[in-house]
């Protein structure tokens, strides 16, 4: 139905610009919110009506006469009523909905998408320092970084992972510290045991490895350990690596990768820092002040200004963000997208606040920030706080290894990021309805179950006979699976996959209704020809969909 819908926004188009010049490059439609009222509809005469002098009504019944006497209209509406003040609902012909299941097929798993642009986007998740397993929080913005790329990919751009992360900041130093007490003997409950250390069990393990001279290797780094307990700075190196092997196993597991690795300190090592703090200096973007400097972020908008360098001569933490950004800029993403917990929230202003008083030519407004809440997590009723191998927090791998890759993913795509999310554990593991990743994927599954019960070549579906689909039920699921590319695209715009999951749930709904009502294996061969070529594009939306989330399709359950 897209061709269909095109040729009919390429009419509306036409015939609003004979009633308006410039009108065409409005021409829209939307989806009525009431499905009786139609399959599509415009607003167009509303719109026209003022600047025209004419009464909405009347306006809409001269457009609807010059709409119909087109060859789309002709060829694809059965007909086009005029409601409320002005709104023409349009109603398709049963041939033109049948249409998608062509294009559904002929594209396969390219439905929805769009062409290659040159346009290159960057977008930021993770960036864990490695101080400690992934946590759940951590996992959530694997799994919406991740379907915020794919969703980005599925429009043409050009999109690069990236992962950013401080190897030598004060937590790295408590992490080697911890490490070389373990090293030692000590423990924590010890009287030598520091307050801030970190106390899982992971710092045990990383402790043996390093005294046994082990190498370990991640994604970006390596590294072999001296087994000298007062290598202070080998133990550092040692455990940054570790930690980094043990992310990259988590994210792995998660199936999720990234184009680059971005490290903190090569901001300072390289000059960016000091290059980015003297280029806002010579703007006049700075003051000094009780020994600190401080930039004029509230010229840009934040509620007050902020202190870039502290009275001791260290840099708060969002001076090498700003240079950071500078970087992205330099390197020729025009657009980036951070995906960070709302904890970062009051570093937006100021940090954009300093990119405007840069003044590099980096658009206000940039980069773009999604934020997330955390998440609790409920086993048996009670929430779960503790993982052994942390020693204070439930770890991605936890959570995986307690249900699957794909419950994880979906379950953390299912709620608004910004929204409270509680995973239940034991909802991610029922067999039945209630859960939403198996509701979706027993729907897929049943499908091709279907389908190779009946055992013919799925490539003949595409140029069936499709007039066999006129129930209600199969046109509810037509006009659904024409909806895919729009939303697609409208999930992408908004950096939403939490629509691709509503979506999904819905299509998986009505293809449980659908196979409800209507036998699809009958002895009529064009109807079961027909009933075949929907289900199996139904399967292919499917699969798309749960591809864009990074969950699996699986043919058998």
């Amino acid at each position: 139905m897209l061709l269909v819908k095109q040729e009919l926004l390429a009419a509306l188009a036409n015939t609003l610009e004979s009633f308006s010049p410039g009108a065409g490059a409005k021409a829209a439609f939307e989806s009525p919110k009431v499905a009786a009222h139609g399959d599509l509809a415009s607003t167009a005469a509303m719109q026209l009506a003022k600047p025209l002098a004419r009464k909405p009504r009347e306006l809409a019944e001269d457009i609807s006469a010059a709409l119909k006497a087109t060859p789309a209209f002709a060829q694809w509406v059965n007909a086009i009523e005029i409601a409320g003040p002005g709104f023409l609902n349009i109603r398709l012909k049963t041939a033109a909905k049948q249409q998608v299941v062509r294009e559904v097929l002929a594209a396969g798993g390219a439905f929805g998408r769009q062409p290659a642009r040159s346009d290159r986007v960057l977008v930021e998740f993770v960036s864990a320092n490695p101080t400690g397993p992934l946590h759940v929080g951590h996992g959530r913005q694997a799994a919406l970084g991740d379907a915020i790329c794919n969703l980005l990919a599925s429009q043409g751009a050009q999109v690069w992972r990236e992962f950013y992360y401080n190897d030598a900041g004060v937590q790295i130093q408590t992490l080697a510290i911890s490490t070389q007490l373990r090293a030692k003997g000590f423990k924590p409950g010890d009287a030598e045991w520091p307050e801030q250390a970190y106390n899982g069990e992971y710092i045990a393990d990383i402790a043996e490895d390093f005294k046994a001279k082990k190498t370990v290797r991640s994604d970006d780094r390596e590294y072999t350990a001296s087994g000298d307990v007062d290598d202070i700075d080998s133990i550092r190196q040692f455990a940054v690596a570790y930690l980094r092997h043990e992310q990259d196993l988590d994210l792995k597991a998660f199936q999720v990768r990234f184009d680059n690795y971005y490290l903190e300190s090569s901001l300072y090592t390289s000059g960016r820092v000091e290059a980015t703090v003297k280029r806002l200096v010579e703007a006049g973007k700075t003051y000094e002040q009780d020994g600190a400097l401080w930039l004029k972020s509230t010229d840009y908008g934040d509620d007050k200004d902020r202190v870039m360098r502290k009275s001791d001569g260290s840099y708060t933490y969002f001076v090498p963000d700003v240079a950071y950004h500078i970087a992205k800029w330099e390197r020729g993403f025009g657009e980036v997208v951070n995906i960070q917990g709302t904890d970062h929230h009051g570093t937006i202003a100021r940090v954009r606040a300093g990119l405007q008083a840069a003044n590099v030519g980096i658009p206000a407004g940039y980069p773009e920030y999604v934020l997330h809440t955390m998440v609790r997590v409920m086993r048996g009723g009670e929430e779960v706080k503790i993982s052994k191998r942390a020693g204070s927090y439930v770890t991605l791998r936890d959570l995986i290894e307690w249900t699957s890759t794909d419950a994880v993913r979906f379950f953390l795509l299912s709620r608004k990021p910004d929204t409270e999310y509680t995973f239940d554990i034991d909802l991610a593991l029922a067999q039945n309805n209630d859960n939403p990743v198996y509701y979706v994927q027993y729907a897929h599954a049943r499908i091709c179950s279907v389908l190779a019960a009946w055992g013919g070549d799925s490539g003949a579906l595409a140029d069936v006979d499709l007039a066999p689909l006129q129930s209600p039920a199969a046109q509810a699921l037509l006009l659904l699976l024409a909806k895919y590319p729009d939303m697609l695209a409208a999930a992408a715009k908004d950096f939403a996959p939490h629509d691709v999951t509503f979506y999904l749930r819905e299509l998986a709904a009505c293809y449980h209704s659908y196979y409800d009502a209507e036998r699809i294996l009958v002895d009529d061969e064009p109807v079961k020809l027909a009933r075949l070529a929907l289900v199996a594009a139904t399967a292919q939306v499917l699969h798309n969909g749960l591809a864009i989330l990074g969950v699996s399709a699986p043919r058998k359950m």
